[in-house]
């Protein structure tokens, strides 16, 4: 039988939130970049849309509203929720299990338009 090594005290540079989020951003930036203009057009249109309807939601219901297709890296994902939160269009409501297939029910973040964006798309 195979034991996990356990520390008592975290190995000194292990815990570090800000390399964290540096490489969380550093990730982003790479995805983002490399991300198909069309997709990432047809994905911010699908965000749009679902913040205008004022419903919770994840990145499965974008595709199983018909609304964008499966993107080439799961990487696009993240991006393209943080440039919509980025620009007001949503803001985080909460977690729930995934429904993509492909990541196995994980945890996820879920969204809703904000009130802003969707007052201002209302009129």
């Amino acid at each position: 039988m195979t034991q996990q090594l356990q520390f008592s005290e975290p190995v000194e540079g292990t815990v570090n939130p800000a390399a964290g989020d540096t490489a969380k951003a550093d990730g982003m930036a790479i995805a983002l970049a490399n991300t198909p203009t069309d997709w990432g057009d047809r994905c911010a249109d699908a965000i749009k849309e679902m913040a205008r309807r004022g419903v919770e939601f994840q990145a499965a219901d974008l595709i199983a509203e018909g609304l964008v297709d499966e993107p080439d890296s799961p990487n696009r994902w993240g991006p393209a929720f943080l440039r919509a939160a980025s620009a007001g269009v949503i803001e985080a409501f909460g977690y729930a299990q995934s429904k993509r297939a492909t990541v196995h029910r994980s945890i996820c973040r879920t969204w809703q338009g904000t009130t802003t964006y969707r007052n201002r798309t209302a009129a």
